[in-house]
This record gives structure tokens, sequence and C-alpha cells, in this order.
């Protein structure tokens, strides 16, 4: 009952954020969540013995988001910053590790973000999409897992996944983007809808999975606590960070 909750509440100020808050307060409130969640990240290279860098990471976070269009530039000079900071640590067997933790977070949590920013310039509904396929398709693996989930999809990190769960969640998105699409977006070809879903649920399940792989290595069973029922932000959006940059990577040759 909490998780669903903490959904009522969740959704409709998403979607009022989405498809009516003006652009500047549509920034703040994507900067805030990504704070949040890059906060957490934080929290869990530092479980791991490592330096996060944390305070940093929020400005060039920033950065990031507010670059122009095509930011090689930006991750660049990120990551040589990364190794830079990495000189400060007293422990210099860790300089690698440090660097690549903080780069890493920068690319994973605001990098993800700012392709938000992009889908949701091109259309609300695009945004929407690449969140829902992965909201739909937690709903159809849970489901299907319970009822005849027998296959381990992947029993070190994650085992309460199953195969059939897994399948059952691209199917869902499937289903659900050529629905969606097709009422918002009539003219955008059915087909490729199809792909679009099928490919982005597919990098939510990796990102899922990755998240719970940072968790199970810094000994923790949710990166926060923040949203009753869910954990912590990360754990509530951790399928959206890969879902997003992968449908906005596969809208290019379209829009």
């Amino acid at each position: 009952m909490t998780r669903i909750l903490t959904a009522l509440v969740l959704i409709p100020a998403v979607l009022g954020i989405m498809f009516a808050a003006p652009p500047w307060l549509a920034f703040l409130a994507l900067f805030a969540v990504a704070c949040l969640c890059y906060a957490e990240y934080a929290a869990l290279v530092e479980a791991m013995g490592l330096p996060s860098f944390a305070l940093i990471g929020y400005v060039c976070g920033f950065i990031l988001l507010a670059a122009p269009a095509g930011g090689g530039l930006t991750l660049t000079l990120l990551g040589l910053l990364g190794m830079a900071l990495a000189l400060r640590g007293a422990d210099l067997t860790k300089a690698l590790a440090s660097s690549g933790a903080f780069i890493l977070g920068i690319v994973y949590i605001f990098g993800a973000w700012r392709m938000a920013l992009d889908l949701g310039q091109i259309s609300p509904h695009w945004l929407l999409l690449a969140c829902a396929i992965n909201w739909v398709g937690d709903t159809a693996a849970m489901v299907t897992g319970r009822a005849i989930g027998k296959h381990k999809l992947a029993p070190v990190v994650s085992p309460g996944k199953t195969w059939e769960g897994a399948i059952a969640s691209v199917l869902a998105s499937m289903l659900f983007g050529v629905g969606y699409i097709l009422w918002a977006i009539p003219s955008f070809p059915w087909s490729k809808t199809l792909l679009i879903a099928a490919v982005g649920n597919v990098a939510g399940q990796f990102g899922d999975l990755a998240e719970s792989a940072l968790k199970r290595g810094a000994g923790v069973k949710d990166s926060g606590t923040m949203l009753p029922g869910h954990g912590g932000w990360l754990d509530r959006v951790d399928s959206t960070l890969f879902a997003m940059p992968v449908v906005r990577l596969l809208l290019l040759p379209w829009l």
C-alpha cells in the first residue's frame, strides 16, 4: 500500500512537470531529482571505500545539464577533472577507481537526465514513453514472475528476477508504446515505435540490474529511504536512467 501511495503522489507531479511546467521550472525540477540520485550514488561509492567528490560532482552535473547539445567536449573535460581529483587521495592505489567512479557518476546520473531534457524538447510524449515503458514493464515482470517465473535471470545480482518476467516486461512495453504513440503522435510509424519500446525496455532492465550490482557491492539493500515503499530515488529510476539515452539514440534517424 505504501508503494502505491507514493506512486500516486509522484505520477501526477511527474506528468505536470513534463507537460505543463515552463522550461526553467522543468530544468530546476530535473536538476533537483538528478542531485537526489547523485547523492545516493555518492553514498554507494563511499560505502565501497572510495572518495565521491560529491560537492564537485553537483557542479559538474549542472554544467553537463546546461551545456549545449553535443556535449563531447564537456564530458572530456569532466573526465580529465576526475583524474585530477584522484591525485588528491592519500592512497594512490585507488586513483584509477576513484576517478572512474567520479566520471561514471556524472555520466550515469546527470548524463541520463540530460537526455531527458533533449527528449522533452523533441516532445514530452517521447520523454513519457522512455519512462513509462519501464513502469509498465516492471509491473508486467512482477506479475508474470510471481505467477510462472521459474528461470532466474541474474541469480547473483537480483535473485527475484526471472526470464519469464523479463520477456513479459518487453512485450508489455511494446504494447504500451505502440498504443501510446499511435494516440499521441499518430504520424510516427508504429513499427519503429515497437523497436524503440522493445530496445528501451531491455536497456532499462540492464539499468535495474546495474544498480542492483552497485548496491550489492556497497552492501546495502536500498540506495536510500526517501520514497516509502520504493527505497531511494535511484531504486525508482534505475531503469529509466538507461532507457532515456537509448530512446534518444534510436530517435536520431527519424527526428
